[in-house]
């Protein structure tokens, strides 16, 4: 049995459902590979980079579920919070939280809005996205279970975000005619200017469309990364090593990487109290089959690092295998919640190190930390999340925050 958002399903895992996943990725890959790569797509343009203090921070912000805005009321609050509570406390707590950290990218990692109380589907996004679009950072989103359930599909919805200013979203990559979904695509955050790094990507971010529900009918539950996804992140993660390993400035290992998507993978579920820091305050709402996509990871050797929403009050970390899976905690207002535990976003800091010449160099750590919607902003578990020196110990680091 798994829990399906207050649900509770049987699940089979029969010959059949495997059967299923080879098939499609057997069909998938045939496709894939007679697609040419364009010369858009070989060359990405570096359109962020690391600051003059080598810094490279994230906001994530995860399941807004935003609506209609005044009209739309809080879910899951104390007594003395419902009067007056709505989408508006949302758009509130992101202006704080950008205001508060000053990110150099802002993440939305789905169901960005409820759907099916969204009245029209484009100005909800609109509002939603507002605070973002006002502080004029650079922002990305990518789709979870619940955006096209209003007046837009999910291929609109899409094509709706890319129009929107400052946000660098693609529909899909550039030279994969054939995959599923919307919203798959990746961004190269370069070195800081000036340095022997400047053209070279020196933190990989790689954005899926984890899928809604399943469309297999044996298969019950929710949507899964498919074949066809998953072979374009491993064409991209190739690229990716090739060029971080090649003149100039020639690494001896790949980049660092971060994943990022609404629904979380089958492995978020090998943790228990002692080995993740955080909390785990309701089940793991994954795919009810395992389409590999963390095994994918693995094998790619570039992915520190996952990020998540949909199970809004679990917000842990736990290392498996040398890749941290992540929640960020629910965000918005008009999302289920816990009443009385707060809103929460999560921050990711990638930090670089220092040449012999005293320039900046390649990537030395990330870290992270999550800020509550109190009256402080409080910062609470800051850990270190990848350590380039340290990387083969699977030590749990601690930071402190401010």
């Amino acid at each position: 049995m798994m829990m399906i958002k207050n649900k509770c399903i049987s699940v089979s895992y029969s010959d059949l459902n495997f059967v299923i996943i080879v098939v499609e990725a057997a069909a998938v890959l045939l496709s894939l590979c007679v697609v040419p790569i364009s010369a858009a797509a070989a060359k990405q343009e570096l359109k962020l980079r690391f600051g003059r203090n080598g810094e490279f921070k994230i906001l994530q912000v995860a399941d807004m579920h935003y609506a209609d805005g005044k009209t739309t009321p809080c879910q899951d609050v104390l007594p003395s919070q419902v009067h007056g509570c709505s989408d508006l406390n949302t758009t509130a707590f992101l202006h704080r939280m950008i205001s508060a950290e000053k990110p150099h990218l802002i993440v939305f990692t789905g169901d960005n809005i409820y759907g099916f109380d969204a009245t029209d589907a484009a100005k909800s996004l609109n509002t939603a996205f507002a605070p973002a679009i006002a502080s004029n950072i650079p922002w990305v989103a990518v789709l979870g279970n619940h955006d096209q359930e209003s007046t837009l599909s999910r291929e609109g919805i899409m094509k709706h975000i890319v129009t929107l200013k400052n946000s660098l979203s693609q529909v899909n990559p550039l030279g994969a005619d054939v995959i599923d979904g919307f919203g798959n695509y990746d961004l190269e955050i370069g070195g800081v200017k000036g340095t022997g790094f400047e053209n070279k990507s020196v933190l990989n971010l790689y954005f899926l469309d984890s899928g809604d529900y399943s469309t297999v009918p044996s298969i019950p539950g929710y949507g899964w990364i498919k074949p066809s996804q998953q072979f374009w992140f491993e064409r991209s993660s190739a690229k990716h090593r090739r060029e971080y390993m090649s003149k100039p400035e020639a690494q001896k290992g790949p980049a660092p990487g971060l994943a990022y998507f609404h629904i979380p993978l089958p492995e978020f579920a090998s943790f228990d109290s002692t080995n993740f820091t955080g909390v785990r305050q309701e089940g793991i709402s994954s795919a009810s089959v395992n389409s590999g996509f963390f095994t994918t990871m693995v094998a790619a050797g570039d992915v520190k690092a996952v990020f998540t929403g949909h199970d809004h009050i679990n917000d842990f970390c736990g290392e498996l295998t040398g890749i941290q899976l992540c929640y960020a905690g629910g965000f918005g207002y008009h999302a289920y919640g816990k009443a009385g535990w707060k809103r929460r976003a999560r921050v990711v800091e990638a930090t670089l190190e220092k040449t012999e010449k005293g320039s900046w160099g390649a990537v030395k750590s990330i870290k992270t930390w999550k800020r509550l919607d109190d009256g402080h902003l409080t910062a609470v578990d800051g850990q270190v999340l990848w350590s380039k020196k340290s990387s083969g110990n699977r030590r749990k680091k601690q930071i402190r925050v401010a």
